[in-house]
Order: structure tokens, then sequence, then C-alpha cells
């Protein structure tokens, strides 16, 4: 087995040391995250709600429409709609077809 250099050894020790520090402070905003969502909830808001909120804030408007042109057209294919999809939303499913 190949040993490494003394300067890529210490190279590499930063970069896991530096990973390690990212993922201790990864770990408390994932726990801060938490418990913000615990505090809404316990004010009265639907958390389940408000996380799909959030993903939705990071897509665009296109992005956003075109799910949701898909969205209503498997939902008539699949009877849960009655009114047919809306020609947009056709449209939106056969271009993402594409």
């Amino acid at each position: 087995m190949t040993s490494l250099q003394a300067s890529t050894q210490a190279q590499l020790r930063q970069f896991i040391e530096q990973i390690e520090r990212l993922e201790e402070e990864k770990k408390a905003i994932g726990s801060d995250i938490k418990d913000k969502f615990a505090e809404a909830k316990a004010i009265g808001f639907d958390v389940k709600a408000m996380r799909k909120i959030i993903q939705l804030r990071k897509k665009s408007q296109d992005e956003r429409q075109e799910e949701e042109g898909i969205l209503e057209v498997y939902m008539h294919a699949l009877g849960m709609l009655i009114d047919p999809p809306e020609e947009a939303a056709v449209n939106a499913f056969m271009e993402a077809a594409e």
C-alpha cells in the first residue's frame, strides 16, 4: 500500500475535519428547523402544508405549472377529477413526455 506524502496527508486531514464541522453545523441547523416547525404547530399551523409551500417556493412558476398540469392529467385519467384537464395541462404533459 502506498503512503501519502506529509503535505497530502495534512491536506486530507484538513478536508476531513472541515467536512466533519460542516456535518455538525448541518445537524444543528436541522434541529433548529425541527424546532421551528414544532413552534409553528404549537400555535396551530399545519406543518404538512408549510412543508409543501416551502417545496413549491423552491420551484419556478413554470415548473410549478408544469407539475400541476401533469398532476391534473393523471388525476383525470384515474377518475379523480370530473372535469377534463385544461388544454394547457395537456400541453404541459405532452411537452414533458418529449
